[in-house]
């Protein structure tokens, strides 16, 4: 299994995710937070087609996190999985090969993939967030929620990779040019995840068996790269240089979590 970011920030996020067994291949998106025109441009960077995915998952319904993929599904008729409170807040859609409704802790199984939906603190309707397994290997994903739930830590235990929110550095954030009332729902339970919180998560999680940490929905005006890996080789007692920093333009390439 392995998986790449083809960005991720409040511009828009995606995140794709492969797993192999023998001649097959199973490709599935998590979340693709942009407009058509700009997915199948970060693709084409990845080497990737829009046409090459067996499912996509979209996490909640917010733009960057949505984004085109009602049009995606329809365009190559991609199975399209989201929470029913999701499809709610987005409009209904009707698509002719159905949309998959995904819940709390049920498992999806796509070809070689194995999809655990786990719910998260945030604002929205019904926020999912995704543990991917070929049975061998663990990937953790969560990129939006507000505070920390033993919930959400017990699905993101014993993985061989995470991917961790890391929106804001508190100090940052505090000091910004943003509004009161934004400033309250960022750091907000039912907002985003700070470097802090995000470390006090790892913390948790962390175990010998981890090879693969990336930080990722940093905000490009209350966050530095360099503040989130800091705060994330703290809590693991890594070093900062090997943490991921995945970038709003570019994601991060492929991490292989074999061997």
């Amino acid at each position: 299994m392995r998986f790449c970011s083809l960005g991720s920030g409040s511009g828009g996020n995606a995140t794709v995710v492969e797993a192999g067994s023998g001649a097959t291949l199973t490709r599935v998106l998590i979340d693709c937070g942009f407009s058509l025109r700009e997915l199948e441009s970060r693709l084409t960077r990845a080497e990737l087609e829009a046409a090459s995915f067996d499912a996509v998952f979209v996490t909640h319904e917010h733009g960057d996190h949505v984004g085109c993929a009602v049009t995606l599904a329809r365009r190559h008729a991609i199975p399209l999985w989201m929470s029913h409170g999701t499809w709610l807040a987005i409009g209904e859609p009707d698509l002719a090969q159905g949309v998959r409704f995904a819940r709390d802790g049920q498992t999806i199984e796509v070809g070689d993939l194995e999809l655990t939906p786990y719910t998260v603190p945030h604002d929205a309707q019904e926020p999912l967030q995704l543990r991917c397994s070929d049975g061998a290997s663990h990937l953790g994903v969560l990129t939006d929620a507000g505070c920390i739930t033993q919930h959400l830590i017990a699905h993101l235990q014993g993985c061989q990779a995470l991917l961790l929110e890391c929106n804001h550095d508190l100090e940052l954030l505090a000091a910004s040019r943003y509004p009161a009332s934004l400033k309250a729902r960022i750091g907000g339970r039912f907002g985003h995840l700070s470097n802090a919180t995000s470390a006090d998560i790892l913390a948790q999680c962390v175990h010998a068996g981890l090879r693969h940490l990336v930080a990722a929905h940093l905000s490009e005006q209350n966050n530095r790269p360099e503040l989130a890996r800091q705060a994330l080789a703290s809590a693991c007692g890594g070093d900062a240089g090997d943490i991921v920093v995945a970038d709003p333009r570019l994601g991060f390439g492929w991490l292989d979590l074999a061997g």
